[in-house]
């Protein structure tokens, strides 16, 4: 869920607490939200569904929201494609963001039973087998279809459940990271400090499945490598693979697919056994090269919005 830089609820209050002032009156304005999300996701995913199609009203015709880069990076990706055919993903993508929203607010009050009925672990043995194996490992997803609905990870399996974030900087939102977190037993982890929290519970013999959203653009200090990902060149962070080699941690891809409207499966796939023997950063190119797969085969699904390929490699060294 809350498990990048930025969940989907996180983007889109944090962007409407920024309209007003940084102290009081923003404070005052999130509380305001959050109160009327928490009040509206009482209601069924089904009625809430039919506010997801007016919001989409919103962000594709009335406000028009960021969809210049939305159809700039669809152009960029998918060159082979028909200018109809891009608009059609376009218009396709913020239906599905409207939904994400929603769903995603949901997590307030979704029960286990239902998130367990919606969000469909088609494998869970391969973790089993794992954990059997006295491994711990790491989950990388992407900013695809509802990631936050990963929440339910402990329900499927034995394994501690790290999810590593990156901090807000309006700090009244990291009470909503950590309610959800305790609702169904995940584990929220600060970027800076997973790779520690990783050794604590080596030392307590206690096995680890980390989560990782691993298809976020670096900070320009921190760029150590470059690939091709959806026919750009495009900077990758590198951390979650340095880890896994240290750790010699398996590797795990998730591949969501999305089957109907709240509802969606997901299927593990190793990336690496043995993460000491792969080459430098190719569990990276391994793991953009899986999502990838998924992004062409669902491309109204992946979180299309922000600018990740602002950087070009001409101005950075490898």
């Amino acid at each position: 869920m809350f498990y990048a830089n930025k969940s989907v609820y996180i983007v889109y209050l944090k962007a409407i607490a920024e309209l007003a002032s940084v102290c009081m009156i923003s404070r005052i304005l999130y509380y305001i939200v959050f109160g009327l999300m928490w009040t509206l996701t009482l209601l069924p995913l089904s009625v809430l569904h039919i506010l997801s199609d007016f919001l989409f009203l919103i962000f594709y015709h009335l406000v028009s929201y960021r969809r210049k880069i939305t159809e700039a990076n669809l152009r960029n990706s998918f060159p082979e494609k028909s200018t109809q055919e891009i608009n059609q993903i376009a218009k396709k993508f913020y239906r599905r963001l409207a939904d994400q929203i929603i769903e995603s607010f949901k997590l307030l009050h979704l029960s286990k039973k239902e998130i367990s009925k919606r969000f469909k672990y088609v494998n869970p043995e391969l973790l089993e087998e794992l954990y059997q194996s006295g491994r711990s490992i790491m989950l990388l997803c992407g900013h695809y279809g509802t990631w936050e609905w990963m929440v339910g990870m402990p329900l499927i399996t034995k394994y501690k459940v790290l999810a590593v974030y990156q901090p807000p900087s309006f700090s009244e939102f990291s009470r909503i990271y950590h309610y959800i977190s305790n609702r169904f037993g995940i584990n929220p982890v600060p970027m800076r400090e997973i790779f520690r929290e990783i050794m604590e519970s080596k030392s307590k013999n206690e096995l680890t499945a980390t989560f990782i959203l691993g298809d976020q653009s670096p900070p320009p200090e921190q760029i150590k490598f470059w690939t091709t990902f959806l026919n750009q060149d495009t900077p990758a962070i590198t951390g979650f693979d340095r880890i896994a080699q240290k750790t010699n941690q398996a590797v795990v891809y998730m591949d969501i697919v999305w089957t109907k409207r709240g509802f969606y499966e997901i299927t593990f796939q190793i990336i690496s056994d043995n993460p000491k023997q792969v080459e430098e950063y190719g569990i990276t190119r391994d793991y953009l090269k899986a999502l990838e797969k998924t992004i062409i085969r669902g491309p109204e699904l992946w979180l299309w919005t922000h600018r990740r390929w602002k950087r070009k490699r001409e101005h950075h060294t490898e």
